[in-house]
């Protein structure tokens, strides 16, 4: 099957997700529930983040909520793909994950570090990804974007409000940006993994 059409799963995406309107997504939503994807094909997986992320001592997430990222790590092991969560996440740590430049791991997973900005988003948004079954020299090309990002992600954390960047609404925080959603689809359909490891 080309890339071009080869489906691919998209798992813990936004009811609104821009995934939704992308040839061959296969998008789970909060509706659908990923933790009952069946599996079969390359991921991109985008689990909640706030359990994990740096201001996780003020979030409150859902009983069961903290686990959706483990299991979006495994089937990104099992079946290839890329997962993404904010830069520094703990979920790296949790997980045995390999951070950006430290090498891979048993499943033959590595990580990079990406600002959103260079894919369209208003603020600089620093992410890591994890892949498991495509090679770096196989990545679609990285945009290049210099300057400075208009808003910010955080809250005004005390500075003077007037010397301050506009911050973003939640949902900008959530929602993927359309060419960065592009740009992980494209990955997953290049990521492959042996057979007998889905199998196992």
């Amino acid at each position: 099957m080309s890339e071009s059409l080869r489906q691919i799963a998209v798992l813990f995406a936004r009811q609104d997700s821009i995934y939704k309107t992308l040839p061959g997504c296969d998008v789970w939503d909060i509706e659908r529930d990923a933790r009952k994807w069946p599996g079969g094909c390359p991921v991109v997986a985008h689990p909640p983040c706030r359990a994990w992320g740096r201001l996780r001592a003020f979030a409150k997430p859902r009983h069961d909520e903290k686990e959706l990222a483990l299991l979006a790590v495994d089937h990104v092991r099992r079946y290839g793909g890329v997962l993404e969560h904010p830069a520094a996440s703990t979920l790296w740590a949790a997980a045995n994950l390999p951070h950006p430049r430290s090498g891979r791991d048993e499943f033959g997973g590595w990580s990079i570090q990406v600002p959103q900005f260079w894919f369209g988003h208003r603020a600089y948004k620093s992410t890591w990804l994890y892949f498991v079954g495509i090679e770096p020299k196989e990545l679609p090309d990285i945009p290049l974007v210099l300057g400075d990002a208009p808003c910010t992600v955080g809250l005004f954390s005390g500075r003077d409000r007037a010397r301050c960047r506009k911050a973003i609404s939640k949902r900008e925080r959530e929602a993927t940006p359309p060419d960065f959603a592009v740009w992980l689809c494209r990955v997953a359909r290049g990521s492959f993994v042996r057979t007998e490891r889905v199998a196992a």
